[in-house]
């Protein structure tokens, strides 16, 4: 008995996701990011992202005219938010899929812009045609904060590859900033 309720914890503290869903990358009905060399270790909170399907499915916008299922631009997810799939306007999962799967289609036709028009912006269409929250006016900057904010981790290790090189960048950048003036 006490089994179980052990398990139960731990699939409640990873959000309800068990130990194989998050080895191969399942995500149902969530948002995924992951860090972006160099870029993400600078800005911790800017990173790529994408959009899962019912079934967990990545799909997101890796470049122009390009957007990947299952192979995320960047890599593996580090962090996850699970959205609540009655929160979508209509008929749930298959709202939200034929959501995911139009701004797909339409960001396959765009070019791929890092300030304007990117992965968070194909994220930001997706919840705007399901009137996720009822609210279509999702964008990239309160998607970076709210993914932020709300992300969770998948493991140990992916809270290490989000945060250790900002956290050395910070110790580097210390070190020579209390060596130059205790001169």
């Amino acid at each position: 008995m006490a089994e179980v309720e052990d398990c139960d914890v731990m699939l409640n503290y990873h959000g309800d996701f068990t130990k194989s869903d998050r080895k191969s990358s399942r995500y149902p009905y969530c948002i995924v990011w992951t860090p972006i060399p160099i870029l993400s270790w600078v800005l911790p909170f800017i990173g790529h992202m994408g959009i899962c399907t019912s079934s967990g499915i990545i799909r997101d916008f890796a470049g122009s005219y390009f957007v990947s299922e299952d192979n995320m631009g960047f890599g593996r997810p580090t962090k996850y938010w699970k959205l609540d799939v009655d929160k979508v306007y209509g008929n749930g999962a298959t709202t939200w899929d034929k959501a995911v799967y139009d701004a797909s289609e339409e960001y396959k036709c765009r070019t791929h812009n890092l300030c304007l028009d990117n992965c968070h912006s194909h994220v930001a269409m997706a919840l705007n045609l399901m009137r996720y929250d009822n609210s279509t006016s999702w964008n990239m900057v309160n998607l970076c904060v709210l993914s932020f904010i709300h992300g969770k981790h998948v493991s140990w290790a992916a809270f290490l590859k989000t945060w250790l090189p900002f956290c050395m960048l910070c110790g580097i950048l210390a070190t020579f900033i209390l060596t130059f003036n205790l001169r």
